[in-house]
């Protein structure tokens, strides 16, 4: 069987997590697996400031680069013990390219520098383990996600070219697997333009990279390694008594993904799909429980009510100041800047004379905003707020979440009620 595995940065955050990944390779000796792994642990997040330190050259980025380096030199010390020469000699290459460039002037754009910088640690991530694998005489072989998953330009989300992607991803992995090794180790997150530079694919994208791998190759099915039991109708954070979701489908995962579900990238779903390849949610906390599988049934997709909550939002409604009707003319306007910058709608609605919308407070500069508008609308906003969505929602699950609440904006159709709320 062909596999694809996907182990998240939680999964990879010390030397335990990184043993117990080689626990979990070792139970499928006879499958071939394509193993897609994030950076490890908070990686991303110290990148992210390595990025904006270069950005605005706050001199920061040589301190910041050695925490990281202490980070996975502590990693690596756990593993390898006096035997780490090799893959610390091979990081230490890393580390001093990405101090050269942060020696240099950044471009005009500061999306395609994060694109370049964050997409590391995917890179650094995936080499620490696929020496580890080789340590313990678990062969496997690196595979270069900047060299065989294509996109396009647009950096921060880039799009895949899936013609180019799937010959490439096939050719390789393939030649990979008949040369005898059955693991292959690969970066979730990330691609390439055709002229070469690195893309990444959208904040938490290693599930979609997984999604592609497999769709690519006609995988047998997929599996999610969270330390969470499976897919549960709502964040343990924000709601008591979660309940497993042992078997949904295609569908209803795309929903839940659309509407916030954390568990899964929406865009994860939608390849799996296409070919049918079930997609399995699983624990690498207890990898012999059952977890949940994603699949093309519906027929238990409404025995459990789905909850989904968004945190610290934000609603922005747009008048024009003339009170005319907000008609085509004005939306194209409102979401040519929302477009522009990259500020992601959570829920809209329009009436006559107005545009509202809601999105996380943190993906928006209101004040940037209310002045953009200033001469041809009145802008107002309310925060803060939160979303709720309730899949197979009936009278007592609006009334759980809805206690102690101000709702300000309601939306329902037979399936889904979607619920704006201020604290009262």
């Amino acid at each position: 069987m062909c596999r694809v595995f996907k182990f998240g940065g939680a999964s990879v955050k010390d030397a335990n997590a990184v043993r117990n990944v080689s626990d979990i390779l070792k139970r499928y000796p006879d499958d071939q697996l394509v193993v897609v792994i994030s950076a490890m642990g908070k990686t991303t997040n110290a990148l992210e400031k390595v990025v904006d330190s270069y950005w605005n050259k706050d001199g920061n980025c040589k301190d910041l680069i050695e925490e990281l380096k202490v980070f996975h030199r502590q990693i690596i010390q756990e593993l390898f013990g006096s035997n780490s020469e090799y893959i610390s000699a091979e990081l230490e290459i890393i580390w001093q390219d990405l101090a050269k460039k942060c020696a240099t002037d950044p471009s005009d754009n500061y999306h395609f520098e994060y694109d370049q910088i964050v997409s590391l640690g995917e890179v650094i991530s995936t080499k620490i383990v696929h020496a580890y694998l080789n340590s313990i005489e678990l062969e496997s072989s690196w595979l270069d996600a900047r060299k065989v998953v294509a996109t396009d330009n647009k950096w921060r989300e880039a799009r895949i070219n899936w013609k180019a992607t799937e010959q490439k991803i096939k050719n390789t992995v393939q030649d990979e697997f008949k040369s005898g090794h059955n693991i292959i180790i690969s970066q979730g997150f990330i691609g390439h333009t055709p002229e070469g530079f690195t893309t990444t694919l959208g904040r938490e994208g290693s599930d979609f990279s997984a999604a592609i791998f497999a769709y690519c190759l006609d995988a047998d099915d997929v599996t999610i390694w969270k330390d969470v039991p499976g897919m549960l109708n709502a964040d343990p954070k924000w709601f008591d008594n979660t309940i497993l979701l042992e078997k949904i489908s295609f569908r209803e995962a795309i929903e839940l993904a659309y509407f916030g579900a954390s568990v899964i990238h929406p865009r994860t779903i939608q390849p799996l799909k296409r070919k049918n390849i079930p997609l399995y949610i699983k624990s690498f906390v207890n990898p012999e429980a059952k977890g949940s599988v994603i699949q093309s049934s519906e027929e238990n997709d409404g025995n459990v009510p789905s909850f989904i909550f968004r945190m610290n939002q934000i609603l922005v409604s747009i008048s024009p100041k003339d009170f005319s009707f907000v008609i085509e003319e004005n939306l194209e306007e409102i979401f040519a800047y929302l477009n522009q910058e990259g500020i992601r709608m959570n829920i809209m609605q329009n009436s006559a004379v107005s545009f509202s919308f809601c999105c996380d407070r943190s993906k928006i500069d209101i004040q940037k905003l209310i002045e953009h508008f200033n001469d041809s609308y009145i802008v107002k906003y309310n925060e803060p707020l939160e979303l709720v969505t309730i899949r197979h929602y009936d009278d007592a699950t609006i009334k759980r979440v809805t206690t102690d609440k101000k709702v300000i904006l309601e939306q329902k159709t037979r399936e889904t009620a979607r619920l704006v709320m201020l604290n009262i």
